[in-house]
């Protein structure tokens, strides 16, 4: 159970939301003041106003999506910009890796798998390199924090963000098309139109076009604007099929292709002793002398239709994902012993991705529609994956190939589920949910050319495994509603491919059980909302994930025990009817517990943790890696009404705390606290059919190392630059 009292100092820094309240409630009530519109979310997979789910759960729509995607940003953006969720990538614009209230996996193999699940259109995306599709045309964002594993299809102990895309309607032809140019020659271009082809029939495409130049100067080989761009390519072309009131089919097909620079390591980036930025640092320089690529082609398809059958709906989701090729290629040392920057023992290029993915999926639900209080849902789900994946090594000098490993898994999973809902009275609701999941992992090693395998070539993992889940919602009154909930979650086993010094490993299945509360309310006549939640999860066999340490290696161990608490707040309003302003925060406190637990320690850095006899490093009461334990947001934006249209301002600012890059606490591999803010001044005319507007994101120009490689030397990588851009959209 949470210790509250141990709670109570952050209670009362979140405490600090309450003065907007109280500017908020300085307007007058009258019925001419502006309301917040009605968000409803699928967080329970009906369609429900966001203040009757007992989850924790942020929404992400319209102008704060355009905002905040604005400048090219991929996938990352949402980093930090709603409360316990954290999102990076050592892979750059590919390969993003979530976390929710501290809990994620810092693995980057190309097998790996997160307890943060990612949906789009009702379709998983397993495997990570699927994560990173595109954001555009969406309707929105869904955060839910907490375990997700009774309606959810797959290792969602952590929580589930969720897209859902904008979809076709019969009513009319209308779309809208975006155009922004940015420093760096950054442009993007995104556009969707939606047609009605007959009574029956509707057709919306969507398209993404963005394009970066390169920047970054290669101070080794002399090349002027060698690095840091890139080109983004993604489509969607969804077919809408209503002949009557009781059945729907919607079918989507969708792609994305990129290319461009991989994430570019700096080596001896960290000032030794500390983790500030090296003396001389400059985002636009670096010396390599590896070679240095990224491309990725996907594709996917689904198809959603649902029967209302009278008493029930039935519901029907099939979805294919496909990797078509992925390749990154990166110099991981950083650097060049000949050119610097610092000290680098040895040299490392090398380069990894996926020769082919197949990803099915299937899903059966039904769902009954009683106008009594009992009501109930309850499916089946069924998950198979093929995957062939490579790493190589080269020879720094001649880029010539030295080693290649090939790895192949399938992995098949099947699942039955329920849930029911039972109304006690107007005002209390109880909530209850069951799933049962099998899942199989077949792993072996393809091929191992000129390295010396050691251990097994192949390993086959199974598990079984119910998760449950009891939620009460109490309505206070019309407008304030509290919730409690208890739920469990599981992953099931993970398996790392080998390398030359270390065997296939296997990290075994992870379960979690979470408690939370929370109270949600609208306040002052509609014109602001707030929620408040405290939490607390303690997960057993936590898969962790061994980077690093004096060899440049992978693998997989479980720790006994993590725990982790913490509490989450937001509230949104109109102070005046022109000015609207937004403030959430979260703290979580994540801690490992396994006394038993070592991992190798860095090569250069200045290690803060035991060391033990054996030279390994004690991990035990350690905070998870990429956990920060603050995470504070706010926007604001003020509206001036002119004759024929609108000029306002807007602002938008996140925190992020200290986080830990790896398994062990460092001086140097400890990421700095990293505030970063944006400005946006527009004008909107015709009813907001058309916007004009002027942007700067990182508008202070902050510079952080955001992640590390710890196996050489004090290699890091880096947060974006400041960018300076403008953005036309319009609507038809």
């Amino acid at each position: 159970m949470i210790k509250l009292s141990k709670m109570h100092k952050r209670v009362l820094a979140l405490s600090a939301i309450l003065p907007i309240g109280s500017a908020l409630a300085q307007t007058d009530a009258a019925t001419t003041q502006p309301q917040l519109e009605t968000v409803t979310v699928t967080a329970q997979r009906r369609v429900e106003n966001i203040k009757d789910v007992p989850v924790s759960v942020t929404m992400l729509s319209n102008e704060k999506l355009d905002v905040l995607l604005s400048g090219g940003q991929d996938i990352r953006f949402l980093a930090g910009k709603v409360p316990s969720l954290n999102v990076e990538s050592s892979n750059g614009r590919t390969f993003p890796r979530f976390y929710i209230r501290g809990y994620g996996n810092t693995d980057f193999s190309n097998f790996a798998s997160q307890p943060v699940s990612l949906i789009y259109d009702d379709v998983v995306q397993e495997n990570g390199i699927l994560k990173g599709y595109p954001v555009f045309d969406v309707a929105g964002v869904e955060v839910l924090r907490g375990p997700q594993g009774t309606l959810f299809g797959r290792n969602t102990p952590a929580g589930v963000v969720k897209f859902e895309s904008a979809k076709p309607n019969l009513d009319k032809v209308e779309g809208y098309y975006s155009l922004s140019w940015a420093t760096h020659n950054t442009t993007s271009l995104e556009a969707a139109a939606n047609i009605p082809l007959s009574s029956e029939w509707a057709m919306r495409v969507s398209t993404l076009r963005q394009h970066r130049d390169n920047f970054v100067d290669n101070t080794y080989t002399n090349e002027k604007d060698a690095l840091e761009g890139y080109n983004e390519h993604a489509e969607r072309v969804q077919f809408l099929y209503k002949p009557s009131t009781t059945f729907n089919a919607l079918f989507n097909v969708h792609s994305r292709t990129t290319d461009g620079s991989a994430r570019l390591f700096r080596a001896n980036v960290i000032k030794k002793g500390t983790n500030d930025l090296a003396d001389g640092y400059d985002f636009t320089k670096i010396a390599t002398n590896g070679l240095n690529f990224q491309n990725l082609k996907t594709n996917g398809a689904n198809a959603r239709l649902s029967w209302d059958l009278g008493s029930v709906k039935l519901f029907s989701v099939t979805g294919y994902e496909g990797v078509d090729n992925y390749l990154t290629h990166g110099d991981i040392d950083g650097g060049t012993p000949n050119a610097g920057p610092g000290f680098i023992p040895f040299q490392v290029e090398t380069a990894g991705g996926i020769n082919q993915l197949k990803q099915y999926s299937q899903e059966f639900r039904v769902e009954s529609k009683n106008a009594g209080p009992l009501n109930w849902q309850a499916g089946v789900y069924y998950f198979k994956e093929s995957v062939e994946a490579f790493n190589d090594t080269f020879d720094t000098n001649s880029h010539a190939l030295a080693s290649r490993l090939i790895s192949h898994q399938n992995n098949t999973a099947y699942a039955a589920f329920g849930s029911v809902t039972y109304d006690v009275s107007n005002d209390f609701t109880l909530r209850g949910g069951l799933r049962y999941t099998h899942d199989q992992k077949d792993f072996r090693t393809v091929s191992a050319w000129n390295v010396i395998q050691v251990g097994a070539t192949a390993v086959d993992e199974s598990k079984n495994k119910a998760n449950w889940d009891l939620s009460g919602t109490y309505k206070l009154n019309k407008d304030v509603s509290t919730y409690a909930r208890v739920a469990t979650g599981f992953r099931a086993p993970s398996i790392a491919a080998a390398s030359s010094s270390v065997p296939i490993t296997v990290a075994d299945a992870e379960t979690i059980t979470s408690i939370e509360a929370g109270i949600k309310a609208d306040l002052f006549n509609r014109r602001a909302r707030a929620s408040l939640s405290v939490f607390n999860y303690e997960v057993k066999n936590q898969q962790l994930t061994v980077v690093g340490g004096n060899s440049n290696v992978t693998k997989l161990i479980n720790a006994a025990k993590t725990a982790g608490r913490g509490i989450e707040g937001e509230i949104e309003g109109f102070v005046t009817p022109d000015f609207k302003v937004s403030l959430s925060g979260s703290y979580n406190h994540t801690e490992i517990k396994d006394p038993s637990l070592y991992v190798q320690k860095c090569a250069q850095c200045t290690i803060t943790d035991p060391i033990g006899a054996n030279g390994l490093v004690s991990i035990n009461g350690n905070p998870l890696p990429q956990a920060a334990k603050y995470i504070v947001n706010a926007t604001a934006r003020y509206n001036w009404p002119l004759a024929n249209g609108n000029l306002f301002v807007l602002t938008d600012w996140s925190y992020r705390s200290k986080i830990n890059y790896f398994l062990y606490e460092s001086v140097e591999f400890t990421g700095k606290p990293l505030t970063e803010g944006g400005v946006r001044v527009g004008y909107n005319w015709a009813d907001g059919k058309y916007e004009l507007a002027g942007y700067v994101r990182n508008v202070t120009n902050t510079a952080r190392v955001i992640g590390g490689i710890d196996f050489n030397n004090l290699t890091g990588f880096v947060n974006e630059p400041r960018q300076f851009g403008v953005q036309f959209r319009g609507g038809f």
